[in-house]
């Protein structure tokens, strides 16, 4: 039997300890979202992108919330969920694309009400739900690298800008994608750097006004990009309104898609990778 511990936090779910197997429901952080903690607010009353138990008083800390700290800090990368299934998958094919990402891409093809996830391609969904690019980068290696893709699509940058993981600068979430791209690139693997999706506002931290942010680090993956021969993944143009948010019918909670969204998102993923694949 495959023993599960899942904790939900803000805006993210972990797995721990041989959850290789376990499947995000991106709804529930939202459901959980009124539980939590309020915003954590500088001095000047604004919000601050942190998760708030990362600020609050030791001595404050819930049973459930030390535990969660507990969980982060001793699998930060969560390098127990995939490593079981890598261990099973079968030798590389042609065309193998890793997806990359949160939990955006955790949901995809998973889940009570699951949407199909490319049938009958030899595509491997490593999304884990919550992680920040830094905890990416820690399990990049695991569950990219060592699978030997022929691409990876990389969907990340929406929890660094909504604070799940500390704060983090712009530059700090630049960085990161860097990282991932030069081990790409250094293994022989195309890479795939897709928008973050549109968002005006996180269920589980409210007011931190992201859509602005969002489209500047659209701007600048689009630019990276362009400097380095990757390819660039446009979701966001096809999903957002003009204030930033995702239309009407294509999010559940304002972050993630519905089946509608991810119909959207499919054939986009796909001509991205027929593009990179071909690109020699």
């Amino acid at each position: 039997m495959i023993r599960l511990l899942l904790f939900v936090t803000a805006g993210a779910v972990l797995f721990v300890a041989g959850a290789a197997s376990a499947q995000t429901v991106a709804a529930t952080a939202t459901r959980a979202a009124a539980a939590v903690r309020p915003v954590a607010t500088g001095p000047d009353g604004k919000p601050l992108a942190i998760d708030p138990i990362l600020r609050a008083a030791p001595d404050s800390l819930t049973p459930a919330e030390i535990t969660r700290l507990q969980t982060l800090s001793a699998d930060y990368g969560q390098l127990a969920r995939y490593h079981a299934a890598n261990a099973t998958l079968p030798a590389p094919e042609p065309g193998r694309v890793v997806f990359f990402g949160d939990s955006i891409t955790d949901a995809w093809g998973r889940g009570a009400d699951p949407v199909p996830f490319f049938p009958g391609k030899p595509y491997i969904n490593r999304g884990i739900g919550g992680q920040t690019t830094p905890q990416m980068v820690v399990r990049y290696q695991q569950d990219v690298i060592a699978l030997k893709p022929a691409a990876v699509l990389i969907l990340a940058g929406t929890n660094d800008l909504a604070g799940n993981t500390g704060l983090e600068s712009m530059e700090a979430i630049e960085d990161s994608m860097r990282t991932m791209g030069d081990l790409a690139t250094a293994h022989g693997i195309k890479v795939i750097l897709a928008s973050v999706l549109p968002v005006d506002d996180y269920a589980w931290r409210r007011g931190l006004q992201p859509a602005d942010k969002v489209r500047a680090l659209n701007a600048w993956m689009k630019s990276f990009c362009a400097e380095r021969g990757y390819t660039y993944l446009d979701y966001y143009t096809s999903l957002a309104t003009p204030e930033g948010a995702m239309k009407p019918g294509t999010s559940k909670d304002g972050v993630h898609p519905t089946p509608a969204g991810y119909a959207i998102m499919a054939p986009l993923a796909q001509a991205a990778i027929d593009k990179a694949l071909a690109a020699h």
